[in-house]
């Protein structure tokens, strides 16, 4: 038997290292001006070096639970999306959802770059809704800088750590209206990890070469990101049987505020309906959507029946988005 889905919480976790603009002048051949006009960030936060992905997680997901005013035990499954999981495995989701005091329960890891949140939420909600969970908890979850490569201007001033996490629940009426997910696995060098899968072993001349830490090629990724935004809000919108003039928030990708202006325009939505956090967290990967959402949350920017577009890129290539009606959250707990 089919039924709905609904976000019945959420919540967010940002280290407490904190690098700026101007730290990384010191370091690198770069301005808090290049920086800030090229991307629109400000700060990134940075894990420490003894705190793993599990632990953003393990942060987010408590407070997605005390804002849905739920226990873990009554979370059926656990899904982590995450480009840097605490170990090849087992699956970061398995250690979260022990930490949480939900051992025996389903969880599994999603690995699609920055668009895992959007490809979980369509999984979490379409296993909600085909009847197998009553509640699943999504978290994206990365820890960037452990793999950034410090001496690339191009990459060094993008990235940072976090956690966002949403609880979905059973729900009579379906908050779920559409998805569109997509990939193109035939260029994945111009943004990737080279080595440490099965593909290049990680050996000594490989580290030494810098292969096991981000590299991306700007400009390509720039215009696919832009197109792609585009096109996956457009048929997402369209799936749902809805327009843009429907459409009350775009919740993007905080990948570089450029992309998300250029997007944005052609979109013809106004500043105040898209949110933006990337002055703050950078580059969050999985992670920026739902601290973003959190965040809005939070500050009371989402009422009760309002269209949002959740839309994300990245590595693969890979895109999606999908369309949204909120329900509110009843329990009035800090989202962060």
């Amino acid at each position: 038997m089919s039924s709905g889905v609904r976000i019945s919480g959420v919540g967010h976790y940002a280290p407490a290292g904190i690098v700026t603009n101007q730290d990384l002048e010191k370091v690198l051949d770069t301005s808090d001006e290049w920086i800030t006009t090229r991307t629109g960030m400000k700060r990134r936060h940075v894990s420490a070096p003894d705190e793993a992905t599990s632990d953003l997680a393990l942060a987010a997901g408590r407070r997605a639970l005390q804002s849905a005013g739920v226990q873990a035990s009554e979370v059926d499954c656990f899904i982590v999306a995450t480009v840097t999981p605490d170990f090849p495995f087992p699956a970061t989701a398995c250690i979260v959802a022990a930490k949480l005091g939900a051992v025996n329960k389903a969880a599994f890891d999603i690995e699609i770059a920055c668009s895992g949140f959007i490809y979980g939420l369509t999984v979490a909600s379409s296993m909600i809704r085909s009847g197998v969970y009553n509640r699943i908890m999504l978290i994206g979850a990365e820890t960037l800088t452990k793999i950034v490569n410090k001496k690339d201007r191009g990459t060094a001033i993008l990235f940072g750590d976090g956690a966002g996490a949403v609880l979905l629940e059973r729900a009579d009426e379906d908050c779920f209206l559409s998805s569109e997910l997509g990939s193109d696995g035939s260029r994945p060098e111009i943004l990737r990890v080279q080595a440490g899968g099965s593909r290049y072993a990680l050996d000594p001349l490989r580290y030494d070469m810098g292969e096991h830490l981000i590299y991306m090629e700007g400009r390509e990724v720039f215009k696919f990101a832009v197109t792609k935004m585009i096109e996956a809000t457009e048929a997402a919108l369209r799936k749902a049987n809805l327009s843009r003039g429907d459409l009350d928030f775009l919740i993007p990708h905080q990948a570089n505020r450029r992309i998300i202006d250029a997007a944005a325009k052609y979109l013809s939505m106004p500043p105040d309906k898209v949110l933006i956090n990337i002055q703050e967290y950078g580059n969050t990967s999985a992670a920026s959507i739902p601290i973003a959402l959190s965040e809005a949350v939070g500050q009371q920017r989402i009422a009760p029946g309002d269209i949002i577009v959740f839309v994300g890129f990245g590595g693969g290539l890979s895109w999606g988005a999908v369309t949204w009606k909120w329900s509110g959250i009843t329990t009035a707990a800090k989202a962060a």
